[in-house]
């Protein structure tokens, strides 16, 4: 004998009203807890250390800086590999981890970065600017405003600026406030 689903759901009209209004709850509810995030969180596992070295030679910069730094990086536990550009007085190396590397461990790994690179300090050569870290570059604007003010003078406005941007620090969502010039 063939079993007849139509005919069950027929004959067990509440049970049937009673499961759909279930299923139709339910959707509601996970519908509702969706995240609204409009960008997504991610971290991104990069770093730039940049050193400047005036009036030294693209050779030199490679010799005394920039193989120096990533030497003592080699140690570093989650790196993936580091890649560096020298130029005449300045090189960047920029510092990739590992894409297994938790995003929870990702500014302890660049703490480490910062320590190694400033055991290294010490023996670069005399007049070496730096180096400057840079793992904040991930980071992106929503909102930019600009302020001007007629008869304001500028420590006046700047002033001003700075009680704006801690008004707007205590908005709920507002994460970082830079202010330029």
């Amino acid at each position: 004998m063939k079993a007849n689903l139509s005919l069950w759901a027929l004959q067990h009209r509440a049970l049937m009203l009673f499961a759909m209004l279930l299923l139709a709850a339910s959707g509601v509810w996970a519908y509702l807890g969706l995240g609204r995030a409009e960008d997504p969180a991610f971290t991104i596992k990069d770093m730039i250390i940049a050193v400047d070295w005036p009036g030294a030679s693209a050779d030199e910069m490679s010799r005394q800086v920039t193989d120096r730094i990533e030497r003592k990086l080699q140690d570093l536990a989650r790196l993936d590999h580091t890649e560096s550009q020298t130029q005449p007085g300045h090189a960047v190396v920029r510092v990739t981890l590992r894409d297994d590397t938790p995003a929870r461990l990702v500014p302890d790994v660049f703490y480490q970065v910062r320590k190694k690179v400033g055991d290294v300090r010490g023996t670069l050569p005399d007049g070496v600017q730096g180096p400057y870290f840079n793992d904040e570059f991930g980071d992106t604007f929503g909102i930019m405003y600009a302020l001007t003010a007629d008869g304001f003078s500028l420590p006046e406005l700047k002033h001003v600026a700075e009680d704006l941007r801690e008004r707007l620090l205590s908005v709920p969502g507002v994460g970082k406030v830079v202010l330029v010039g």
